[in-house]
């Protein structure tokens, strides 16, 4: 087992990076930006990849001050840049859930309202089709894009800017949707994810907890076991070890939140547990998880959105990783760890052992390795 603390993101705005910047540039030349006055930023991933793509709004907002900038997300992540103060509105695209006419009335009116962003630039940071051809669908006659090995044949030809970042595996993820804005040879001196908490949403937080009655004279711990992948998983028995003996010893308060779907899985901790553990799965949506995560003292879970979450409104994290690399996704700074068993194919990044849906490096990790340093997190804060 290992336990590590991250320190904050590098400074994007270094010389030795501003060059690194450059020798990305594939596909076009460094960009004169005075006319463009609309941005359109594209970043179709899950919500974790959205809230690392903070700091890319973030260094839009420093360097284009008076310029209309938006963000197209799906529509289940919208919740989570609603509140964001780098960027002028949102926009979204729904999965098909509907008959033909429908699905046409749908796509003809939303790009109906790109059209109408009337965007001069657009920046699409993944490396899939859809946000390639929603980028050129657009409008936009400057197209930046991050450069596709499988897109050669047309989805790379969309774009009049291409970056090709290299030793990716290398950094945090917060810098690889940064990469891409390697044209615009930005300054860029803040790489670290931040999410905004309006009064409102503290205040719903608040009555969140109070009516799953949450006491609120102890600190508040967050569990986030779940993951849309089981390989990412940690046992729920491991939890179950971790609650009771963390309650045994110090005045704190368990949640649990999740997805409506996870609800029955997090009764089972409730269940196995000795001491009350407050049930959230399902009670909160994603704009309201940010406020109930910033009211907690700690998150403990798996390499997750709830993790980014967590950090990114301030709030300490203990990170279990498995295959996954914590170089590439856990959150930066001293007041987060990363535990993770101690094995020379660890991080495979692979969906399990070869690929099997099943992590032994996860299933065979001790509690009493994930209850230390969280104790010592406790020991920090009471």
């Amino acid at each position: 087992m290992c336990t590590l603390s991250y320190l904050s993101g590098i400074c994007m705005d270094a010389p030795e990076n501003r060059q690194k910047q450059t020798k990305m540039i594939y596909k076009g030349e460094k960009l004169s930006v005075d006319s463009i006055t609309r941005i359109l930023l594209i970043q179709l991933g899950d919500i974790g990849d959205v809230v690392l793509t903070t700091p890319t709004m973030r260094a839009l907002r420093q360097n284009f001050v008076s310029n209309t900038i938006f963000v197209l997300v799906h529509e289940h992540a919208r919740g989570i840049v609603e509140n964001c103060p780098w960027v002028d509105g949102t926009m979204s695209v729904e999965k098909d859930k509907r008959r033909l006419k429908e699905k046409i009335d749908y796509h003809r009116n939303f790009l109906t309202s790109l059209r109408g962003g009337r965007f001069e630039l657009t920046i699409d940071l993944r490396g899939g089709t859809r946000g390639a051809i929603l980028s050129f669908l657009s409008g936009a006659t400057i197209r930046m894009g991050r450069y596709s090995e499988n897109g050669t044949l047309w989805r790379n030809r969309l774009f009049t800017h291409l970056v090709r970042p290299k030793n990716e595996l290398d950094q945090y993820s917060s810098l690889h949707s940064l990469n891409i804005l390697a044209p615009l040879d930005l300054n860029i001196k803040d790489t670290s994810p931040a999410l905004e908490v309006p009064p409102e949403k503290e205040d719903r937080a608040l009555e969140i907890l109070e009516k799953a009655k949450v006491p609120p004279d102890k600190p508040i711990i967050a569990l986030h076991p779940f993951s849309r992948w089981d390989y990412k998983e940690w046992p729920i028995q491991n939890y179950i070890r971790l609650i009771d003996h963390i309650t045994s010893r110090y005045p704190v308060s368990f949640v649990v939140t999740g997805a409506p779907e996870e609800r029955y899985r997090a009764a089972e901790i409730m269940s196995g547990s000795t001491v009350n553990v407050y049930n959230l799965a399902g009670k909160t949506t994603i704009s309201e998880l940010p406020g109930v995560l910033k009211k907690c003292s700690l998150l403990i879970g798996i390499d997750s959105a709830a993790a980014h979450i967590a950090a990114s409104v301030g709030t300490p994290t203990t990170i279990i990783f498995g295959p996954s690399s914590p170089t590439n996704w856990a959150p930066r700074g001293k007041q987060h760890h990363v535990v993770s068993m101690n094995l020379p194919c660890v991080p495979c990044r692979r969906k399990g052992c070869d690929n099997s849906g099943v992590s032994q490096c996860l299933q065979e990790l001790d509690a009493q390795e994930v209850i230390a340093p969280v104790e010592k997190q406790i020991r920090g804060m009471i």
